[in-house]
């Protein structure tokens, strides 16, 4: 008789039978991580555009939410840490092949740089404001002088928080609902999504307020287009994501899915907006709203269901 040692992380009880280590945490961090980058990417958008007078509420107003909802996201992140102690030791190395560690630096550089962008906006949101010290209103005049270069640096950022909310799930390849490319387009254009909405909220001009439903309808179209295209390709593939693909075909996340995500977050917004631009007059507060729960949904569900989505049997 011969004896044989198996290894299995299969006893494992938050692996076996589905993966239970990501909770409300991760989600809520995607979301208000991709708000804040569709924000900030129009911002620095339309200030290099030379439009800030034009489009106040994108450029000035709207980023003056995303230090808050960065420091929402990173509380967290931190709070879903295991070693709380030990989470500056991410910023020890810089790994080009990491997601995560794309994700902390890239953090890194746009939190501070969120905080600067508005400070140097604030003498046009309160006339006669002055900084207590000195070397503040030297600072100021810095940024203000290179306010253009900022804005570069802020745009590429935004780009790579918003599409990496994605790609930090795609990385997990044993999870067949996350394998796959389409999850950094998707996140991306719903950060977009999201962030316009934002932007049409807190805008007061009817012309701003239309440019930004028009940029969201276009973005809800693409999301529309790359679910479609996530599905086809998990269905066209191998069992274990044509198992994944039912998980929203029938199976347990079928109605959450298909009613908050694709109905009320993305087909009835659409509708609205194309109403509006028709003429009618549609509260901005239904659309906006909508179109901000359809995103938190999104990541809620993409989350917990590629948790439960597995290889073994």
């Amino acid at each position: 008789m011969r004896e044989e040692l198996i290894v299995s992380g299969r006893m494992n009880p938050m692996v076996d039978p589905t993966l239970h280590i990501w909770h409300w945490q991760i989600p809520l961090y995607l979301f208000v991580g991709g708000v804040a980058a569709g924000i900030l990417f129009f911002a620095a958008l339309y200030y290099i555009m030379g439009r800030a007078k034009e489009y106040p509420a994108a450029v000035k107003w709207a980023p003056f939410l995303t230090p808050f909802l960065l420091v929402v996201g990173l509380g967290a992140l931190f709070l879903d840490l295991n070693h709380k102690a030990y989470f500056w030791q991410l910023y020890l190395t810089l790994r080009l092949e990491s997601p995560m560690s794309w994700g902390a630096w890239t953090l890194m550089v746009i939190t501070p740089l969120s905080v600067i962008w508005i400070a140097t906006w604030m003498k046009e949101l309160k006339p006669g404001w002055n900084w207590r010290f000195a070397f503040l209103n030297q600072w100021e005049t810095w940024f203000i002088r290179y306010r253009t270069a900022m804005a570069w640096v802020m745009l590429i950022s935004a780009v790579i928080l918003g599409v990496y909310t994605g790609i930090l799930l795609s990385a997990f390849n044993a999870r067949p609902l996350w394998n796959t490319s389409i999850l950094g387009p998707l996140f991306l254009a719903s950060s977009f999504s999201t962030g316009a909405a934002v932007i049409m909220l807190m805008s007061k001009s009817h012309t701003e307020r239309i440019l930004f439903s028009r940029i969201d309808l276009m973005m809800i179209g693409i999301e529309l287009f790359l679910i479609i295209h996530m599905f086809m390709g998990f269905l066209a593939s191998t069992q274990v994501q044509i198992d994944a693909a039912h998980m929203f075909l029938g199976g347990p996340y079928t109605e959450v899915f298909w009613i908050f995500v694709v109905i009320l977050g993305l087909l009835l917004p659409a509708a609205l907006e194309i109403l509006e631009l028709l003429g009618y007059k549609i509260p901005i507060l239904i659309t906006a709203s909508l179109v901000l729960i359809g995103g938190l949904f999104l990541r809620f569900i993409m989350v917990y269901a590629g948790q439960a989505s597995r290889y073994l049997y």
